[in-house]
């Protein structure tokens, strides 16, 4: 195996944050630090006399999908929850990137009765190669309502709004009040008018985003997120109530397939559709020594962890020869960085606990859960076996032809020329790097033999998401403060 000289956590650290101003919609700040991004989409919402002007484009295209986007959102505000005290001066960007997401979600929500889930036309929008700045495809503002129910992206905004509260409560605390208020309000909407967003607005939104878990797990995980920021009980009551709803013996992953699990499923996937996992090692914090509360949240959450380390008998995942963590389906780092996030947070909970836990082949402590995090951190920034990083930017050896619009096109600085439709292709077909680095990027990440193809048509391979970075800032910052550290 090719091993990287070095990790330089940090570094990587500060590239995976900056990588949210590359995914930036509007009017973009006089702070902008990307500056190969230029203002683009500043019409958002005028079809319906709104404000939609904002946000973040979710990966390589130019739409703006709220699911993921709220995702995101969720994910970097649990990141500084976690472990913003270990951020340093990072924090502040970090701060920034998840303020550039709830500013747009109260946009989003600033209508009693209805949410927007998505600004841009999927199909018009993948018909063409375009600079997020030339956009002159179709921007429908696509919303969900008392009557087109859409209950997984409301409550999955509720509980971006809700964890976003806590993370400005010592920074800003009127603002912090400003989201706990919505949330409250858009969580109410979901869990009064439910229905999948796939029956309301499926048309545009699958099959890129579509639901295959159902909104169940988003109302509980909204309304634990709720329960976090307010200690209300009757959010607490509602997660207890539901939570088993959510066990089903076959279940769908992230990427619609079928996952078939012994005593239910509901603990063993995380992302952007499935919230189970993060539910319960979310609750594990407050009630691991509470035995009248603990069941399931303990139990699943002890499933979850024996079902990602290397030669448990209840395994669910597989690893490549070089160690990577695999699921079924494309975008493979998503589960990487997602996974070793719940990983690092319950290895800590479990810390504070005095708990281990046995998966059948010994017992679990909190470092076997660090190292195997770790093990994954570090194999997407280069210690592969094609010594690759797979955060763009960092390191010497980094995917040059990523699937992203903006960074294959020239910059306006260099072409301020309007470039059209089909235009683009050129550039897309071209045998040379993008022009534009989006520094902090990750990526699909490699194949299950370790093989990586740089190329804008493997989609799976070379495309960045924010719903990849999210989490890993979170992991990053653990690991900037801890590499020294002995794990116990």
């Amino acid at each position: 195996m090719t091993r990287a000289t070095s990790i330089n956590y940090a570094e990587a650290l500060t590239k995976s944050i900056l990588f949210f101003e590359g995914q930036r919609s509007g009017k973009l700040p006089p702070s902008q630090r990307m500056t190969w991004r230029k203002d683009s989409a500043l019409r958002d919402g005028s079809d319906y006399h709104m404000d939609m002007v904002g946000g973040y484009y979710d990966a390589g295209d130019n739409v703006k999908f709220h699911f993921p986007m709220a995702f995101t959102t969720t994910m970097l505000a649990w990141s500084v929850i976690e472990f913003g005290d270990l951020m340093g001066s990072e924090q502040k960007n970090a701060l920034e990137a998840i303020r550039w997401g709830t500013d747009y979600f109260l946009k989003a929500t600033k209508f009693p009765g209805l949410v927007v889930a998505q600004v841009g036309n999927s199909y018009s929008d993948h018909d063409c190669w375009e600079r997020p700045e030339d956009m002159d495809t179709s921007r429908t503002t696509y919303f969900v309502s008392r009557k087109r129910p859409g209950s997984e992206v409301s409550a999955e905004i509720a509980a971006a709004l809700a964890a976003s509260s806590i993370a400005f409560r010592r920074i800003d605390h009127r603002y912090s009040i400003v989201l706990l208020n919505r949330a409250k309000l858009v969580f109410d909407f979901a869990n009064k008018y439910r229905g999948s967003y796939n029956d309301s607005i499926g048309a545009v939104a699958c099959p890129f985003y579509c639901d295959f878990s159902g909104y169940m797990d988003e109302l509980i995980w909204g309304a634990t997120w709720l329960y976090k920021a307010t200690g209300e009980s009757s959010y607490w009551n509602f997660v207890k109530e539901n939570i088993h709803s959510i066990e089903y013996p076959v279940m769908r992953n992230i990427n619609g397939f079928p996952v078939l699990v012994n005593n239910g499923g509901s603990f063993a996937e995380f992302g952007w559709d499935c919230k189970h996992a993060g539910i319960n090692v979310l609750v594990s914090q407050w009630v691991m020594a509470d035995p009248s509360n603990a069941s399931p949240f303990i139990s699943n959450a002890d499933k979850f962890i024996c079902s990602l380390l290397p030669g448990s008998p209840t395994n669910s995942v597989s690893f490549s020869k070089g160690g990577l963590m695999f699921k079924p389906g494309g975008s493979n780092l998503q589960h990487a960085t997602s996974l070793s996030f719940l990983l690092i947070v319950y290895a800590r909970h479990m810390q504070a606990a005095n708990k281990v836990v046995s998966c059948g082949n010994g017992p679990a402590n909190p470092s076997r859960l660090i190292n195997l995090a770790k093990s994954q951190v570090d194999y997407i920034l280069g210690n592969n076996p094609l010594g690759m990083s797979y955060m763009v930017g960092y390191g010497k050896k980094f995917p040059q032809k990523i699937h992203h619009r903006g960074s294959t096109l020239p910059s306006i600085n260099v072409h301020p020329q309007h470039i059209g439709c089909r235009d683009g292709d050129q550039y897309f077909k071209s045998p040379g790097p993008n022009p534009n680095i989006l520094t902090g990027a990750v990526v699909g990440g490699p194949a299950q033999d370790d093989s990586f193809e740089d190329s804008r048509y493997n989609v799976g391979q070379s495309e960045p998401t924010t719903y990849m970075n999210a989490p890993f800032v979170g992991v990053l910052a653990y690991f900037n403060k801890a590499t020294h550290s002995k794990f116990t």
